[in-house]
């Protein structure tokens, strides 16, 4: 069953955000799930510049491509080459290792607190 971190934004695209400077983005697990075996990531450059609810990757599983859509607005500050070499880390731990960038934020996109985010996906909140 798919779980909802308690501490994080959610966007109705199934990003995740994790608050800080830099702010963390991920995908959650309901889309981990959906998409099934994650077999390849495509994430935005450091130094691009993400604008919320514009693409700025995709991520491919064994079942279908999906677009990646940046949650805020800002400058990407890092990637995680770790999921870019093993995109099985997202499905495996998506609010932990299998975190894809980091954003130096200017402006955040409608975001989700945890139980909206679940009650729009029919799961628990946490």
């Amino acid at each position: 069953m798919s779980t909802v971190a308690p501490n994080l934004k959610y966007s109705a695209e199934h990003e995740w955000l994790a608050a800080g400077d830099p702010a963390t983005v991920g995908i959650t697990a309901v889309a981990a799930e959906a998409l099934g075996d994650i077999v390849y990531v495509s994430l935005p450059e450091v130094g691009d510049t993400v604008t919320a609810g514009a693409t700025c990757g995709e991520v491919e599983s064994t079942k279908s491509v999906s677009d990646l859509y940046a949650p805020v607005t800002g400058e990407v500050i890092a990637i995680n080459q770790a999921v870019l070499d093993d995109p099985a880390l997202v499905n495996g731990d998506p609010y932990g290792a299998g975190w894809l960038f980091t954003v130096a934020v200017t402006a955040e996109g409608p975001l989700l607190s945890p139980e909206e985010y679940a009650a729009a996906n029919g799961v628990t909140a946490p």
